[in-house]
């Protein structure tokens, strides 16, 4: 079986789905592998190394997508490579289906059968596939990285001759995997952090990490797969009221919110940003979804009222050799589950594979 990476395309996109560990590993799996020449080199994963674990390396990207039984990249493939796909060939990505629409129905129209890393089920089985988890862990730590560049404060606390420096202040809201990364790297550089989160389990979590947890007096809004459920906008109406003086007394707030193909929920108004003392910042690593705060700009940096409010696009691809390492063991885990001597097999009865399959047979799975 072969398996193909191709280069991604996508603006500021610089992981790679293959790295040389998870090379030898698909080759000892009885699978020949292919990359595209420079796939690797924004995460510093150079030709040589991949090639010096067996894969073969080549210019030709039209060529090995037409020969490719499995091809595995991080953002989806465009439309233009979905047509040199063959009947019967497989993809794995983040195909994020409720945005890729287009794709998702080029590649059933090719017969291609699809599988989503968005999708794989929150089940222990499948904890070393949740490459949604691993990006966002990523993800969380770049957002306090930011933040502290941007903070005209330092985040720890000193006691010196010439007085002492009080902690900042961070607020993390939504306490997922990237927040919880969040709220660990900020109180590594030393902040006094606290949290919220709309599922009360996730206050133990909060706790343990030394954070303290903001307790709303609200419903719990825990979803399925433990993700947060829609929130009604009567619901996000008294979080908006209660939050807002929080927010206003913190230096940085880092929002986290996600509910999986939907927007990502709306939590800072453009009136809790003015409430804010100058100086303070805001991370959103909700923009690319719309953002958590209302006056986020997907990959741009907005000033108000001396407030700086920084919408992240790919924040894992600013890491890129880590995030990379640890997509590529995602992706590695999920395609060697469905391997049998060296061939596509998958168990049509498994949850983790129905779960994220998108397209088979010409069909499209999802709605």
């Amino acid at each position: 079986m072969r398996v193909v990476v191709p280069q991604e395309l996508a603006e500021g996109e610089r992981r790679v789905a293959v790295v040389p560990d998870t090379a030898a590993r698909l080759i000892a799996a009885g699978c020949s592998l292919a990359v595209q020449a420079g796939a690797g080199l924004g995460a510093f994963v150079s030709d040589e190394d991949l090639a010096a674990r067996g894969a073969q390396i080549s210019t030709d990207r039209a060529g090995l997508l037409a020969e490719a039984d499995v091809v595995l990249s991080v953002q989806p493939l465009g439309s233009d490579d979905v047509e040199h796909l063959r009947a019967g060939s497989v993809s794995l990505s983040f195909l994020q289906p409720w945005v890729h629409g287009d794709v998702i129905r080029a590649m059933a129209a090719r017969s291609v059968t699809a599988f989503s890393l968005d999708l794989v089920p929150r089940i222990s089985r499948a904890q070393s596939m949740d490459a949604l988890s691993s990006q966002a862990l990523a993800a969380g730590y770049r957002a306090v990285i930011l933040a502290a560049e941007a903070a005209p404060r330092m985040f720890p606390m000193f006691m010196t001759a010439a007085g002492t420096v009080p902690p900042a202040k961070v607020l993390v809201l939504g306490a997922g995997v990237a927040g919880l990364q969040a709220i660990a790297t900020a109180r590594r550089l030393g902040a006094v952090v606290s949290a919220y989160d709309v599922r009360a389990a996730a206050a133990d979590e909060v706790r343990s990490l030394g954070a303290s947890f903001l307790d709303l007096g609200l419903e719990t809004q825990e979803g399925a797969g433990g993700y947060a459920r829609v929130q009604s906008e009567e619901f996000l109406a008294a979080q908006r009221r209660i939050l807002g003086e929080h927010i206003a007394a913190a230096d940085v707030v880092i929002t986290t919110a996600a509910v999986p193909g939907r927007p990502a929920p709306r939590l800072v108004t453009a009136e809790m940003v003015h409430g804010m003392r100058p100086g303070s910042v805001i991370v959103d690593l909700g923009a690319e979804g719309g953002g958590n705060c209302e006056l986020t700009r997907a990959g741009e940096t907005v000033e108000v009222g001396g407030v700086s409010v920084i919408g992240p696009r790919g924040a894992p691809s600013s890491v890129p050799a880590n995030a990379s390492a640890l997509y590529a063991r995602n992706v590695a885990n999920l395609l060697t589950l469905m391997l049998h001597d060296g061939a596509f097999a998958p168990d049509w009865d498994d949850e983790i594979v129905t779960g994220c399959c998108v397209t088979r047979e010409g069909q499209v799975l999802i709605s």
